[in-house]
């Protein structure tokens, strides 16, 4: 399974942004985006200002920047946004809708990892069950009444028992609900796109693959 493997940091640079791909990091005085908020690259703070961006890039650099949020290759963002256009209702809504509801995203979501890379990471490994089964795809789409929790076997090791010190720190969305004690979460429904926290634009997106 392809992934990115190079520094995350760049990335929030090269966007612009603070994806929070790096957890508690993201928040901290050692955030890279902090002490150098710029693009990356030797000539990065000069080619900045030469020009103004076109609609072509304006609509890439969006698009790159939702891949890099959820941590999705380009073959499989595609294949979601091919999806999304044929589902009923706007098409970038639902794109988000169905990003979100991967269940990395919902793990990172509940507040069992501190970002969607460390919740990816967790899935792979087999600490999550759905439904009460062990389910090790980040990728697998959750569904409304789907009950997400750390699998018992898991819950002894020393990251899931402390886990209790920051999993109530960040609440959790309207469409979930969560029980940090149990370790244990709850889908209540799909998510809307007002539910959608990250500051992006869906309809460039749309745009970049209408050309």
């Amino acid at each position: 399974m392809a992934r990115y493997n190079d520094a995350v940091c760049r990335l929030c640079r090269r966007e612009g942004q603070k994806l929070y791909l790096k957890g508690d990091r993201c928040l901290s005085p050692k955030c890279a985006f902090e002490r150098r908020p710029f693009p990356p690259g030797m000539h990065a703070r000069k080619s900045q200002f030469r020009r103004t961006s076109s609609d072509y890039q304006q609509q890439l650099r969006e698009k790159q920047k939702v891949k890099r949020i959820y941590g999705i290759m380009e073959r499989q963002f595609r294949r979601y946004f091919r999806f999304a256009l044929r589902s009923k209702g706007l098409t970038g809504a639902t794109l988000l809708t169905v990003l979100e509801s991967r269940l990395d995203n919902v793990v990172y979501r509940l507040g069992l990892a501190q970002s969607r890379p460390q919740a990816r990471q967790i899935v792979r490994h087999g600490h999550i069950t759905v439904n009460g089964r062990k389910t090790d795809v980040p990728s697998y789409l959750v569904k409304p009444n789907d009950v997400i929790s750390v699998r018992p076997e898991s819950r002894s090791r020393a990251y899931f028992r402390n886990l209790s010190e920051f999993a109530g720190e960040r609440a959790a969305p309207g469409w979930l609900s969560m029980d940090a004690k149990a370790l244990q979460g709850r889908v209540l429904a799909r998510p809307s796109r007002d539910d959608i926290d990250i500051a992006v634009n869906e309809q460039l997106v749309v745009e970049f693959y209408s050309r």
